[in-house]
């Protein structure tokens, strides 16, 4: 995980108050307060249907709620359209025009403002070019979009959200669209950007590894309402509800609401419970173990430390839980184990 700056400690840029909206008879989102710093990389993180798109057109501007009030560094902008909300977007395909150059992509937007705010072509031009070197792309301004890779291409629209110096990025599942190794890539990049160019970002996924590695905070959502928010680390390993500890990770339930990550466990040559092995696989630098609890039948997956011997199929290991999370219905209670 990324060193994460201290968000109490920067201004509120951003404050929802109550926001609700509904389709027909689907409530989207229901009463949503939410605060954003300055400077600030914040993640909406959350299943198909949880609200957090409809919340990212929420605060462009791109939709209004039918509740709840919107404020951008203090003033209200609830009713504000996106063009006067001076806000940057990057979604999941790229949107950029075929026929034109990358360099004019990437000016499109100074290019089309009214006649008195519009910067003469040469500055555009220049703009975008500067753009393009920020980005990585520099001295390809006169290609065209079909002639860049997926993740030029995403680099591309970057920099057309940035041409307009917005004080605010949203990124809607930007990377989406991309492979897994190009996908990694610029999200190391685009961390690094967003704290070079000091900008304040909240971005839209489902991907818990995508949230944990760029986020400073992380909204979790689930049936429009928040289910948790705060730094990856503590939705990782502090969930406040089942709901996250399922999403955020991979978690084993047992009996009792008991949940614990396959990297709790340890195995133990006495007490603890029966587990019969089942199969077992290579994940990065662990043995994947899975198997079923001997007293319960439940399945539960654990991980071995790929340098030591695994157990083969058919064997029974004995496990303890280091640490563990509790769900009754009353609440949530953690308990940590040696």
């Amino acid at each position: 995980m990324a060193v994460r700056l201290s968000p109490q400690e920067c201004r509120t840029l951003i404050t929802l108050d109550g926001i609700t909206k509904t389709f027909g008879g689907y409530r989207a989102l229901d009463n949503i307060d939410l605060e954003v710093k300055d400077g600030e990389f914040l993640a909406l993180l959350g299943p198909s249907g949880s609200g957090k798109t409809t919340l990212l057109r929420i605060i462009a501007g791109l939709a209004f709620p039918d509740a709840g009030t919107v404020a951008f560094d203090g003033e209200d902008v609830t009713g504000l359209k996106v063009a006067d909300r001076k806000v940057g977007f990057v979604f999941q395909h790229y949107a950029l025009f075929k026929h034109m150059t990358v360099a004019d992509n990437v000016g499109f937007g100074l290019s089309v403002r009214k006649r008195g705010q519009r910067p003469p072509k040469a500055q555009i031009r220049a703009r975008a070019e500067e753009l393009l070197e920020l980005v990585q792309l520099g001295g390809l301004g006169n290609r065209y979009p079909a002639q860049l890779s997926g993740g030029q291409r995403q680099r591309v629209a970057l920099a057309r959200a940035l041409a307009v110096e917005p004080q605010l990025l949203l990124l809607d599942e930007p990377f989406g669209a991309l492979d897994a190794k190009v996908r990694k890539t610029l999200r190391r990049w685009l961390r690094d950007l967003h704290k070079q160019m000091g900008l304040t970002s909240i971005f839209v996924t489902h991907d818990q590894e995508e949230a944990l590695e760029l986020a400073d905070r992380v909204v979790v959502m689930d049936h429009g309402v928040i289910e948790q928010i705060g730094t990856p680390e503590q939705v990782y390993m502090e969930p406040a509800t089942a709901f996250v500890s399922d999403f955020v990770g991979e978690t084993n339930h047992l009996p009792g609401g008991i949940h614990v990550r396959p990297h709790e466990f340890r195995i133990v040559e006495d007490g603890g419970q029966p587990v019969i092995v089942e199969s077992i696989f290579r994940k990065g630098g662990v043995w994947r173990i899975e198997g079923s609890l001997a007293s319960h039948a439940e399945v539960v997956e654990l991980d071995l430390d790929a340098t030591l011997a695994p157990p083969s199929p058919g064997d029974t290991i004995r496990i303890v839980p280091r640490r563990l999370k509790t769900f009754p219905q009353s609440g949530a209670t953690s308990h940590d184990q040696a």
